[in-house]
């Protein structure tokens, strides 16, 4: 920026002005907004850039005119690779997080260690599996695929078991209207505000429980014993089981705040660190606040900073 000062002080001994460890929506928001403000930034992600959005068929609640996660996901990633000055890391892990009193130190996975006055993690969160909630029984090792890798062609004319009512399933639904799958989904209590959005499609049956019990089935059968609220067993049966029960926070280790839910909540993390997206908690997991979160988290290093610096 023109009108930016130059910094003097400690700062130029470090590695960049701000850290950005995630590169989904949040990350990529946050280094954009970062490089907006001459901030110099480094973006750490072990994958490739918005790696999950590629994996939403169907978007109707994003600004912008994309109708799809990977037509979003390509808009982003061209953005943020033409974007001085931020340098990316990709393929590389964090490994630890500290925070000191006037900086933040990330150590990768091949040993190298970065220091900067503030960092933002944005590391989102990873798929559960049936032994990670307490309302699912399941037999040992039993791994099953997340809803959103259900191929609408094999689906057809089968009925699927959806464990959770997460909301991957309506996205399923919206992004192939015509499919003629039928969708089983059992939920528990605390997915009852998630499944409304579904519950009006003739596709979809819901059943509500307080336990479900897999069983390993035979051939290619899915069956299960549901307990419903009401006490009552039922057994339930499909052509194949999917998962929609929600994430599980993937926080790097070292100098974060955990709540007990495993998320870490802004307002309890050190001054120099600065959570954005899915990280922060369970119930904004969207595409729209991710962005958000991550342009006001570079900003507010930004303000942080200039009132930290001594000018000449």
């Amino acid at each position: 920026m023109a009108d930016t000062p130059p910094r003097t002080g400690s700062l130029a001994a470090h590695d960049t002005d701000l850290i950005v460890i995630g590169g989904g929506p949040a990350g990529c928001a946050a280094a954009r907004m970062a490089a907006s403000v001459g901030m110099r930034t480094i973006l750490i992600e072990p994958d490739t850039l918005c790696r999950n959005l590629y994996r939403i068929p169907a978007l109707n609640n994003v600004l912008g005119g994309c109708t799809s996660g990977p037509e979003l996901a390509d808009s982003i990633t061209a953005e943020l690779k033409s974007t001085e000055p931020c340098r990316l890391e990709l393929g590389r892990r964090v490994t630890e997080l500290r925070a000191d009193d006037d900086h933040v130190a990330v150590t990768l996975d091949t040993g190298i260690r970065l220091t900067a006055p503030y960092a933002v993690v944005a590391t989102g969160v990873g798929p559960l599996q049936p032994r990670d909630v307490a309302w699912i029984t399941a037999p040992d090792g039993l791994t099953l695929p997340p809803l959103w890798q259900a191929d609408a062609a094999d689906a057809e004319g089968r009925t699927l078991l959806v464990l959770g009512g997460d909301r991957p399933t309506g996205t399923l639904l919206r992004a192939h209207p015509s499919t003629d799958t039928r969708l089983l989904v059992v939920y528990p209590a605390s997915d009852a505000y998630k499944v409304e959005e579904v519950s009006e499609d003739p596709r979809v049956r819901l059943l509500p429980v307080e336990h479900l019990t897999m069983s390993s089935g035979e051939g290619a059968t899915v069956t299960a014993e549901a307990v419903g609220r009401d006490g009552a067993r039922h057994t339930v049966t499909a052509d194949a089981a999917y998962l929609s029960i929600g994430n599980a926070p993937t926080a790097p280790s070292g100098d974060l705040t955990r709540g007990p839910d495993g998320y870490c909540p802004p307002t309890d993390q050190h001054p120099r660190v600065i959570v954005a997206g899915d990280l922060r908690s369970a119930r904004f997991q969207r595409i729209m606040t991710a962005l958000g979160s991550g342009s006001e988290a570079a900003l507010h290093a930004y303000y942080a900073a200039r009132e930290l610096l001594t000018w000449d």
